[in-house]
């Protein structure tokens, strides 16, 4: 089974996350953002790139594989239901089911990551795209980026949202 990568920067700075990435060999970073901007500081997309290049990694936006505004407003809220069936209805839209393809055939030729801002996957759509990425042999594998020694497994059992996070 290959791996695709996923993690979020919520709780970390540019250097411990960028230290995490290299740590277990990322090539490339698909940020799958809807609006690639960021107050905190280093996770804008052009510094965000930057950061990531002069590190020897490989900066991917997909957009489209970007939350809607309404799946963002359903988490935000603590409605992870209701968010996962409107993210799961934009990324069955054809837009998206083309950039999982392109994504899964870039995940051929490098280690990707799919980076968001939510620490805990469960919460964010990353996960979805992760699940998606099944369909061509991959599995999941959590990074975190305030803690490059912890990751997790898709089927090892996800941790808990805290309050701290």
């Amino acid at each position: 089974m290959k791996t695709v990568y996923t993690i979020g920067y919520e709780g970390t700075d540019i250097e411990r996350f960028v230290s995490t990435l290299t740590s277990v060999g990322v090539e490339a970073v698909a940020d799958v953002r809807a609006v690639p901007l960021s107050r905190k500081k280093g996770f804008s997309k052009n510094s965000l790139r930057e950061h990531l290049e002069n590190a020897g990694i490989k900066y991917l936006p997909m957009q489209e594989l970007g939350d809607p505004k309404d799946g963002r407003e359903a988490a935000k809220s603590g409605d992870y239901d209701r968010f996962r069936i409107i993210y799961s209805a934009h990324v069955d839209q054809p837009e998206s089911i083309a950039a999982i393809e392109r994504l899964a055939a870039a995940s051929e030729e490098q280690t990707v990551c799919l980076l968001c801002f939510e620490r805990d996957p469960k919460t964010c759509h990353r996960f979805i795209v992760g699940e998606r990425m099944g369909a061509f042999g991959y599995e999941m594998m959590h990074l975190y980026g305030d803690d490059p020694a912890r990751y997790i497994r898709h089927q090892d059992k996800l941790p808990k949202r805290s309050a701290s996070a």
